[in-house]
């Protein structure tokens, strides 16, 4: 074996699924270079079959594309879903992948594989995307820029990466995909189910599928800078008033009539360092609230009818539950002794131990509700409301 292969090639075992622990992994590999990890989840089973993936795609609201490879021409063409379920019989048996993006949201079971990744922050986690493959299917050679765990769920898949760090990271031009103009792989493997390939930020990778094939791609919310800051101007033109100007009380007479000068500089300095966040709980309100709203599809909306608060009780009582709105993201801060809950975008204060425990729980029935303090109990009632 090539000994740069084996450093980044390891088996999982039964007390490690990432092949070492947490900590090992963190520190040399989290966004550093890529691992492949065999038999990370030996003997998995696909939670639903390529049928079912295809009949979702063809639900209005759901993110879906097509991806069909030319390759005489060696040219890759996308589709858009919702779909026509009477396209795919078409299809051809070879050459074409289709992509369905937020599976966690539409399925409790791909979404339960999300537990396994808890030893990063929930909130970091941005969806599990499934593509299903005939054989010869692939997307073409690109970059994410963001980290994906790519879990082999069902047939046999090649990987090429270049792990290059000089490796040509230029893109095709006239292209409906953002791919690589040139790809030269360092490294190629065959993923069996059950088996794990890493991937950090920029690195080239290719994958093709060897026979009909799923592969889930767990991939992480990376928002850009430009994201940020412009999410941050937004709220700043809502909350800041248009009768608020540049002033200069102080100004002296020019030297140069033409100059704008250091004083002014200053001034204008001022004024940003007045709007930007000045602390780590101004920063944490700003970021809890942006992390936590979902950008890609659908809005959440409150039934018609809303349940009121003593009729909740009394179902949680008779054995129901409550469980998070699958599209909605929960995050929570500290704020001194107290916390902050972000849900959707939006902000609740709260104790620490509550907000903890909404922000990780799967359901809540009765026994966990009446380990809420009743003085938190109007929380829940709005966020059921919402």
């Amino acid at each position: 074996m090539n000994p740069e292969m084996s450093m980044i090639e390891v088996t999982a075992s039964k007390k490690h699924f990432l092949g070492m622990p947490v900590a090992e992994f963190l520190r040399d590999y989290w966004q550093k270079k890529p691992l492949l990890i065999r038999q990370a989840f030996p003997g998995y089973q696909a939670p639903l079959a390529p049928e079912d993936l295809a009949g979702i795609a063809c639900e209005e609201g759901v993110l879906a594309r097509l991806v069909k490879h030319d390759r005489k021409k060696d040219h890759y063409s996308l589709e858009t879903g919702p779909f026509k379920e009477s396209m795919f019989p078409k299809l051809g048996k070879k050459d074409w992948t289709l992509l369905v993006q937020d599976m966690d949201k539409w399925d409790g079971d791909v979404r339960q594989l999300i537990t396994a990744f808890n030893f990063l922050p929930r909130w970091r986690v941005d969806a599990v995307m499934i593509s299903f493959a005939a054989p010869g299917g692939s997307v073409g050679p690109h970059i994410d820029q963001y980290d994906v765990f790519l879990l082999q769920a069902q047939g046999q898949r090649r990987w090429e990466i270049d792990n290059d760090p000089k490796a040509d990271k230029s893109f095709r031009e006239k292209t409906e995909l953002k791919l690589l103009e040139t790809f030269k792989a360092s490294h190629v493997w065959t993923l069996q189910p059950g088996d794990i390939l890493y991937l950090p930020p920029g690195v080239p990778h290719h994958g093709e599928a060897v026979d009909a094939c799923m592969t889930f791609s767990l991939g992480m919310r990376a928002p850009s800078h430009a994201e940020l800051l412009n999410d941050w101007a937004d709220g700043l033109f809502e909350r800041v008033s248009e009768e608020i100007r540049y002033s200069d009380k102080d100004l002296v007479a020019a030297k140069d009539s033409g100059e704008i000068d250091a004083a002014t500089c200053e001034r204008v300095l001022d004024i940003f360092k007045q709007h930007v966040p000045d602390s780590k709980a101004a920063a944490a309100l700003f970021f809890g609230r942006f992390v936590t709203t979902y950008r890609n599809s659908m809005e959440i909306a409150p039934p018609p009818k809303l349940p009121k608060p003593e009729k909740i009780i009394e179902q949680l009582g008779k054995g129901a539950i409550l469980e998070p709105h699958p599209f909605a993201r929960w995050a929570w801060c500290k704020d001194g002794r107290e916390a902050v809950l972000f849900v959707q975008g939006n902000s609740y204060s709260t104790t620490q131990a509550v907000a903890s425990a909404l922000a990780r729980a799967e359901s809540i029935n009765a026994d966990a509700f009446s380990e809420i303090p009743a003085s938190e109990h109007g929380l829940i009632f709005e966020l059921v409301e919402r």
